[in-house]
């Protein structure tokens, strides 16, 4: 569903990169349109977490059940979220990439999908300075678009996202099986409660809309 008309473009062999600051974030907020489209050439990068000996390998296998190529980074992920210098996230970003040309790149939206995550805020920023800059080029970027009112609720859509995808059944429950199975979160944690039945996404140009932050 679209309320704008914009549609993901994806066709076969649809280059799509998938830029998130941790391993599961890949699956939490776009997990169900990679495996929608198995057509695409998937390459996910996380920039958080490569030397953690639990979320590491996990992170490998869901790439592996997604078809995917990934690649991770290790910075600063510690409770203080202490700001990291822009040009090491945006230079982090490019050196985790294979490419720096994409038909679809998905990242997290400009305050992250609940309250709050430094980082998720840090990634967006960061690719919207590359993709103005030409260094990441791409036809279509599109940010993750959820919230949860400030803690008021777990993380869900934004009705207003520009563009809005129902999961088929079989497809949420793969979803849900890699955060269960593989990452390992039980039915009862934040992230299997999380997990989104739809997924939505904000186009580049609406991300830089200025909003009101909750």
């Amino acid at each position: 569903m679209s309320r704008t008309g914009i549609k993901l473009n994806i066709k076969t062999n649809s280059r799509g990169a998938v830029i998130v600051a941790h391993p599961d974030d890949e699956t939490l907020w776009v997990g169900g349109i990679i495996l929608m489209h198995p057509e695409a050439e998937w390459t996910i990068v996380t920039l958080c977490r490569k030397r953690d000996p639990d979320r590491a390998p996990k992170f490998f296998k869901s790439c592996k059940e997604y078809g995917a190529q990934g690649a991770m980074a290790d910075l600063d992920d510690g409770p203080e979220q202490i700001p990291l210098p822009e040009t090491r996230i945006q230079n982090s970003i490019m050196q985790l990439l294979p490419s720096d040309r994409y038909d679809l790149v998905f990242t997290h939206g400009l305050f992250g999908e609940y309250a709050r995550h430094r980082r998720h805020e840090e990634v967006s920023r960061a690719v919207r300075v590359l993709h103005r800059t030409r260094r990441l080029q791409a036809r279509q970027v599109l940010c993750f678009a959820y919230g949860d009112d400030n803690r008021e609720h777990l993380p869900q859509v934004d009705n207003r996202a520009d563009v809005i995808i129902r999961l088929r059944e079989n497809i949420w429950q793969k979803k849900y099986k890699i955060i269960t199975e593989i990452y390992g979160f039980s039915p009862e944690s934040w992230e299997a409660r999380t997990t989104p039945k739809q997924e939505a996404f904000w186009e580049f140009a609406s991300c830089e809309l200025p909003r009101i932050r909750t």
